[in-house]
């Protein structure tokens, strides 16, 4: 009998999502669990998935408590203990974990995979822009919302698949992609792997997976201890090195942030680039994902050029939420998904970049006590950067509390002339208290701080009406 039920525990996770309304288009009965409601969490309600928010055996549907019929999958975030889950495991249903389904789903197919531990999401979502514009097929299982497609799930025709390969728990390892870019490998998810090396062994298997005839592009300056299977190509990919395979030349901004650019290729050059979306970390992204795109080819320059134009962003990675042209001083506001010094540091000389001359007040949410004794120093070192900085309690996420890991080990180090601790409930009235004039504020982090973007847009728009 074939299981045409699909019930997830963590379905509210921006993978799992993805994995939820692609087996509900392809006609199954798709219902889960997450810890607490969220905007993507509604949206699957509305798209007629059942979404509970307690963890309770008796809320699990009746049509998916038949092993017979019944599959389920899982995100490693969920605790050891959760109820739901191990009434699943001692009945004997089929438990699979989100990494091991998306693995399953590529069987067949060119998949296009970006790993990196940090910027694979943009870069991802541009491999799915692109195939969809220059090379006119491909599906995607992203790990943002796309604005483009305004979704994580991108169904095209073709065999291309483009995945986001997520290291967290090695699930990356469960892939054997065609084609892979690898964007950074920088300590992280320490937690897991215990030492860097092991991180860099584990991304090095990942490369070791693609198969034959395919390609791997690494970002320049990121070494591994590479053992490629035969007939694999290995290229390197930067931002404007003339040493690396891949590359942009001729890099200009505009007053917005916008950039134009030459794209260089092994065998040719793409010129009169300009990306749909600011910043410098982007035109980067810009640069790894067209290289995945041509190891698998596509159609025309013209094409690609289009595509690299039209492309709107993701949702929190980069996001302008106010940036008015005709308000030449006023306040500018943007959110950005980073949580990692590394990620943070890119994003934030971005910023400085873009607009040199503004005042930069940064709200961060720390995300994980073990990240936070991890990179306290590294954290306070980066956040330093900006002219203002306001940080909220961590992000407990799937950690319990550590004894003395709190914000203010990274707060105490941070040199910025101004900083402070600040609740939840104080955000919007900081915010209010900011001075608008030249000035720049970002939000930042993998928690709920998203929850108050709305929020604070409207509340910086008020500041520039004044």
């Amino acid at each position: 009998m074939a299981k045409n039920n699909i019930y997830f525990v963590g379905i509210g996770g921006i993978g799992m999502s993805a994995l939820a309304r692609y087996f509900r288009h392809e006609g199954g009965q798709v219902a889960g669990y997450d810890r607490t409601p969220s905007p993507l969490t509604h949206a699957l309600e509305e798209e007629g998935i059942a979404v509970h928010y307690e963890d309770s055996v008796t809320l699990i549907p009746e049509p998916f408590r038949d092993p017979n019929t019944t599959r389920v999958i899982y995100t490693p975030a969920i605790p050891s203990d959760h109820h739901e889950l191990n009434w699943f495991r001692e009945r004997g249903f089929e438990i699979l974990k989100r990494s091991q389904m998306l693995g399953l789903l590529g069987e067949g197919k060119e998949v296009m995979a970006v790993a990196g531990t940090h910027g694979k999401t943009t870069t991802t979502t541009m491999v799915a822009h692109f195939n969809s514009v220059a090379a006119g097929e491909g599906s995607a299982f992203l790990g943002g919302i796309s604005k483009n497609f305004n979704s994580n799930l991108v169904l095209g025709p073709g065999r291309r698949m483009a995945v986001e390969a997520d290291e967290f728990d090695r699930s990356f390892l469960q892939l054997h992609p065609h084609a892979a870019v690898i964007t950074s490998v920088d300590p992280d998810h320490l937690d897991i792997y215990g030492t860097y090396e092991a991180v860099r062994e584990a991304f090095a298997q990942f490369a070791a997976q693609v198969t034959p005839g395919g390609a791997v592009v690494v970002k320049r300056g990121v070494t591994l201890p590479l053992s490629l299977q035969q007939g694999v190509k290995s290229y390197t990919y930067a931002l404007d090195d003339p040493t690396a395979d891949f590359h942009a030349e001729k890099l200009e901004v505009d007053a917005g942030g916008y950039y134009t650019f030459d794209l260089v290729f092994p065998n040719h050059t793409v010129t009169g680039c300009r990306l749909g979306i600011p910043g410098l970390v982007n035109v980067e992204n810009c640069v790894a994902a067209a290289a995945l795109v041509w190891c698998e080819g596509y159609r025309s320059d013209d094409l690609l050029r289009e595509a690299i134009a039209t492309f709107q962003g993701v949702q929190r990675r980069f996001d302008f939420w106010v940036n008015d042209p005709s308000l030449p001083h006023g306040m500018i506001y943007m959110d950005d998904y980073a949580h990692h010094p590394a990620e943070l540091k890119a994003m934030l000389t971005s910023v400085r970049r873009m607009f040199p001359q503004r005042e930069l007040t940064v709200i961060f949410q720390p995300h994980l006590y073990t990240r936070t004794r991890d990179f306290a120093p590294e954290f306070a070192e980066v956040l330093s950067l900006a002219d203002r900085v306001l940080l909220l309690p961590i992000y407990p996420a799937r950690e319990l509390p550590i004894p003395g890991v709190t914000t203010e080990i990274i707060l105490d180090r941070v040199t910025a002339p101004l900083k402070k601790l600040i609740s939840k409930e104080q955000l919007l009235a900081e915010v209010e208290a900011l001075p608008a004039a030249d000035a720049v504020l970002v939000t930042a982090g993998a928690g709920d701080i998203d929850r108050f973007c709305a929020s604070v847009a409207e509340v910086v728009r008020r500041k520039n009406e004044r």
